[in-house]
């Protein structure tokens, strides 16, 4: 049995508490969606995965990914 990964999503660390995503606009792009952060200073668009982070809660993401040995 073959077990396919998925790429963790994009994340984006921003200013504010409220963003615009289009997917990267182009043809791979999705409509323009409004969204606004959590109390947990984050929100992922729900077209694209993208997820936005505060950047006063950065220290506080972990990635969904593990990290090879010696990436630290």
């Amino acid at each position: 049995m073959s077990m396919s990964t998925v790429p963790p999503p994009e994340v984006i660390y921003v200013d504010g508490h409220k963003v615009a995503c289009n997917g990267g606009g182009g043809a791979l792009g999705h409509p323009m969606v409004y969204l606004e952060l959590g109390a947990n200073g984050e929100v992922e668009c729900g077209y694209c995965d993208r997820k936005f982070v505060h950047k006063d809660h950065a220290h506080e993401y972990q990635s969904p990914a593990p990290r090879p040995e010696g990436d630290h």
